[in-house]
């Protein structure tokens, strides 16, 4: 992989796409729509489809040689030096419902490494972009993670805690018992959080490396440390995330395990 790319020349596009999505998202938001199932039961809406063509369009007139994942749609050129991963509506289920928990997610990879996110939360009015090597934004200003370093005033964020319920690690109880505060604030919502400074550690189960690659170049670039749960770096197979200011994050893991 040439390490000399400069892979801001590919954010204006993925912004563009994004925003192209939120004009369609914006269309449908709380209004009447057909659901649909789809075979891991999850909800899917003709507003998602219609974003991941918007985008897929969008990447691939600028971008013909690149590769696509998609939630909707797909793969395709999944082998191309440079690969997109889009999930159109992350939160479908909340945008059905009609509450604003949901964002449009795009990632670039090159190589083994994810090294351009863009998440828009149109509902929140955030922008947050960030592009390896260059930093995190949040609206167009400079975004970092916080400096905590007590777990008595440290935030801990969960994602999809009935999973952890039945077998909750009694390290992970001992962090519950100690930090500051224990919230859910899940989806794209806890990853802006964290990039801000504004929480400091997120567990979270039950999701797919579209939910999050967008978001780990964010929380990297922002100063903070993304890894699965068991402190591998993250790939196509990953389900399951801690994520951290970086100060927390060995802490938290060896938390995981016992």
């Amino acid at each position: 992989m040439d390490t000399s790319t400069d892979y801001s020349q590919f954010l204006p596009s993925a912004v563009k796409a994004a925003k192209l999505a939120e004009s369609i998202i914006n269309t449908y938001y709380q209004q009447q729509f057909t659901v649909e199932t789809k075979k891991d039961s999850s909800p899917v809406t003709q507003a998602d489809i219609e974003c991941e063509t918007i985008i897929r369009e969008t990447l691939q007139s600028a971008f013909p040689d690149h590769g696509f994942f998609g939630e909707e749609l797909g793969q395709e050129n999944i082998d191309a030096e440079f690969v997109w991963y889009i999930d159109p509506i992350d939160g479908t289920k909340s945008f059905v419902r009609g509450y604003p928990m949901f964002s449009t997610q795009i990632a670039l990879r090159h190589g083994d490494d994810f090294v351009l996110g863009v998440s828009n939360a149109p509902s929140f009015d955030e922008l947050t972009t960030a592009v390896k090597g260059q930093g995190a934004e949040l609206n167009n200003t400079k975004i970092n993670v916080s400096n905590i370093d007590r777990l008595q005033g440290a935030t801990l964020s969960f994602g999809n805690v009935q999973t952890l319920l039945g077998n909750l690690p009694n390290g992970l109880k001992n962090v519950v018992q100690n930090c500051h505060r224990v919230r859910g604030y899940g989806d794209f919502f806890h990853y802006h959080l964290l990039a801000s400074g504004k929480i400091d550690m997120i567990v979270e189960t039950e999701l797919n490396i579209l939910d999050i690659a967008a978001l780990s170049v964010i929380v990297t670039e922002a100063g903070g440390k993304i890894t699965d749960r068991y402190g591998k770096p993250l790939g196509d197979k990953t389900d399951s995330i801690v994520a951290t200011n970086g100060i927390f994050h060995e802490q938290l893991l060896l938390a995981m395990e016992d």
